[in-house]
C-alpha cells in the first residue's frame, strides 16, 4: 500500500476492501462505519497521527491470514443482506430491550452520584426506539426491494421502477438514521469516559457499560457493511 494511494482513499474504502484493517482504525479511534466517507490522509491530520505509521500498521494487518468469511465485499447482495439481518438484526432484537432495561434501572439506583448515567439511559431508550424502526424498514421494504431489482439485474432485465425509487429512498433515510444513531453512541460513549466503570458501583452497573461497549462494536461493524459496502452497491442499481 503505497502511502499517497492510500492516504487518498476514504475510511471506508479502505475497510470495505479489507477488514481486518478495522482493527488499526478502531485502535486509533477512528470511526470507519459512520466517519467512513473521510480520506485516510484528512483524518489523520484532523487526529494528529502520523500518516506513514498508520499506513504501516494498515499494510501489516493485510499480511495476517484472510478468513473467507471477512471477504464480504465479494458476497452476493441478497446473501450480504441477509448475513446482516441474521448477524446483526438478531443481535439488537435480543439485547436492545435488555440494554434499555439495565440503563434504566442503574439511573435510579446511582444517578443521583453518577448523574451521567440518567442521560445514558435516556439517549439509549431512543436509540432502542429508532433502530426497532429502522431494522422494520430495512427488512420489510428495503432489502425486499434490493433483492427484486438484483435477480432482474442477474436476469439482464431492468428493476422495476417502484423498486428503484424505494431503494432512493430508503437509502437516503437509512443513511440518515445511521448518522443519527451513531452520533448517540458515541455521546454515550463520551458521557461515560469509554466506559469507565466507577468504585462505587454494584454489578448491574458493570454489566450495563460491558453490553454498551458490546453494542457499540456490533453497531460499527454493521454500519460499515452497510454504509461501506450494502449501499454503494444498492445505489449502482
Amino acid at each position: 500500500m503505497q502511502k499517497t494511494k492510500s492516504g487518498n482513499k476514504t475510511i471506508g474504502e479502505i475497510v470495505a476492501a479489507d477488514y481486518r484493517t478495522a482493527t488499526v482504525f478502531e485502535n486509533h479511534g477512528i470511526d470507519f462505519c459512520c466517519g467512513g466517507k473521510v480520506a485516510l490522509a484528512a483524518t489523520c491530520t484532523e487526529k494528529g497521527l502520523d500518516l506513514a505509521t498508520i499506513t504501516s500498521e494498515l499494510e501489516a494487518v493485510q499480511h495476517e491470514p484472510l478468513e473467507r468469511n471477512q471477504n464480504y465485499s465479494s458476497w452476493p447482495l441478497p446473501f450480504l443482506a441477509d448475513y446482516i439481518v441474521n448477524t446483526h438484526h438478531v443481535y439488537l432484537k435480543q439485547n436492545d430491550e435488555q440494554i434499555a432495561t439495565y440503563a434504566r434501572k442503574i439511573a435510579g439506583v446511582h444517578g443521583a452520584h453518577h448523574p451521567e448515567v440518567i442521560r445514558i439511559a435516556a439517549i439509549f431508550e431512543k436509540i432502542a426506539t429508532d433502530m426497532a424502526g429502522h431494522l422494520k424498514e430495512e427488512e420489510e421494504v428495503f432489502f425486499p426491494a434490493l433483492k427484486r431489482a438484483d435477480a432482474a439485474r442477474t436476469a439482464d432485465s431492468a428493476p422495476d421502477a417502484k423498486d428503484r425509487e424505494t431503494i432512493r429512498v430508503s437509502l437516503l433515510r437509512l443513511h440518515r438514521e445511521h448518522e443519527e444513531i451513531g452520533d448517540a453512541i458515541h455521546e454515550i460513549r463520551h458521557i461515560s469516559k469509554e466506559y469507565t466503570i466507577p468504585d462505587d458501583v454494584c454489578n448491574t452497573f458493570m454489566l450495563t457499560y460491558q453490553k454498551l461497549r458490546e453494542f457499540e462494536d456490533d453497531l460499527h461493524k454493521h454500519v460499515h457493511l452497510e454504509n461501506n459496502i450494502l449501499f454503494p452497491k444498492a445505489a449502482q442499481l
